[in-house]
């Protein structure tokens, strides 16, 4: 399966996932203009925002969005704010550092065979 982190924020009655693998954490790090590892230390040290947060939210969306090749149009920097005040920080924060996280840990030898 690779390298993959998922988690499911819900609004209302709708479920928004988020997705995060290499890709979509390369393209967080681009709109960021730094490196997931310095992302993470901010968040330790309670120096990093809402922006930050904003675009990994807009990053793990897209990635969904992507890999459940429904169509439509991107997800905008807008969709991920309205995650955001929909929800708030706490619940969005945990989520994405939760599917990050999965991301980062991954080691193809723990991986186990999901038909097992």
């Amino acid at each position: 399966m690779g390298a993959r982190g998922e988690q499911t924020i819900i609004v209302g009655d709708e479920e928004i996932r988020v997705l995060f693998t290499n890709r979509a954490l390369a393209e967080a790090e681009q709109a960021l203009g730094k490196g997931i590892f310095q992302v993470f230390q901010e968040f330790v040290d309670q120096k990093a925002g809402i922006t930050d947060t904003v675009h990994l939210l807009r990053a793990g969306m897209e990635a969904a969005r992507r890999d459940a090749r429904t169509g439509g149009k991107a997800v905008q920097t807008s969709d991920a704010y309205d995650v955001l005040n929909a929800v708030g920080f706490q619940r969005v924060i945990q989520a994405v550092a939760v599917a990050i996280a999965d991301v980062l840990a991954y080691d193809p030898d723990q991986e186990t065979d999901p038909n097992q």
